[in-house]
């Protein structure tokens, strides 16, 4: 159960809301506080790029653990509650809207609210009258003659994630490799020479007539092939930033003023539901 005594936690700037699956909704907002019991009763989650969005969850049966907070609701159900604005007036109306969508039983009573930037646990807190006070606009009827027109600005970042992965491996092929090598090789042939006084000692060298044989080696050339596995680069994967432009469409709300005469028509010759008057 959420007391009081967990507001600290609860505002510390650190804290986390996480469903009954124990999934991360959002950061805590803002602590809304039972008039009666003054025992926290709702918390703002804030959702949305940059946490632009703050949805109401109710604390009933909600646990504190560490600096995050744990309540009895899914995401889904946080995301889909009703858009209310967190300004620290939470009208029956809208309260009821909320208990009708988290299935709770009707709660009378008012509620009070403690902002994320105050500290401690009773200061900060604000009260209203469930029955006297008029409109959201902390500059409208109820304070000054001036009455303030706000609207939605659309924020747009980016967000990094990991969208693939590459990798390199190395693998072995086989190709046929041609190439042309010159080989060489010995061929006899007979040379004749002439007897002259030169060589004439060599010719009546031996016997006049008889019978002999001479002989020559002779040498040929072949391929011989050997493979020998030689580094011939280096391959490494590197990363490059691509930016291109992408188009974000979303609905903004913004606020528009006009003017109303006694009847509740407005000065342009139409009643308040836009239909022209006769």
């Amino acid at each position: 159960m959420i007391t009081q005594n967990n507001i600290d936690t609860l505002l510390s700037g650190r804290s986390h809301v996480l469903d009954s699956h124990g999934a991360k909704i959002g950061s805590v907002g803002q602590v809304y506080l039972d008039d009666q019991t003054g025992d926290p009763s709702w918390v703002t989650v804030k959702t949305g790029l940059f946490g632009t969005h703050e949805s109401f969850a109710p604390l009933q049966g909600a646990n504190v653990t560490g600096n995050d907070v744990t309540i009895g609701y899914t995401k889904d159900q946080v995301k889909d509650a009703p858009r209310i604005e967190s300004d620290g007036n939470l009208s029956p109306e809208e309260e009821d809207r909320l208990y009708r969508h988290y299935g709770i039983a009707g709660h009378t009573g008012t509620t009070d609210y403690t902002d994320t930037t105050t500290t401690g646990t009773t200061a900060g807190t604000t009260d209203y009258d469930r029955t006297g006070t008029v409109g959201h606009d902390t500059s409208g009827p109820t304070t000054d003659d001036a009455m303030t027109r706000s609207e939605e600005e659309l924020h747009v970042g980016t967000e990094r994630r990991q969208v693939g992965k590459a990798r390199l491996r190395k693998y072995v092929v086989t190709e046929n490799v041609t190439t042309t090598v010159p080989v060489s090789r010995e061929e006899v042939r007979i040379e004749r020479e002439p007897i002259t006084g030169t060589n004439v000692g060599d010719a009546l060298d031996g016997p006049a007539i008889s019978e002999e044989e001479h002989e020559v080696i002779l040498h040929a050339e072949r391929p011989v092939v050997e493979k020998e596995a030689v580094p011939v680069e280096r391959v490494r994967l590197d990363k490059e930033t691509v930016t291109e432009q992408q188009t974000v469409t979303d609905d903004v709300r913004k606020e528009k003023i006009e003017l109303l005469d006694a009847d509740g028509d407005t000065t342009d010759g139409t009643d308040r539901a836009g239909r022209h008057l006769q």
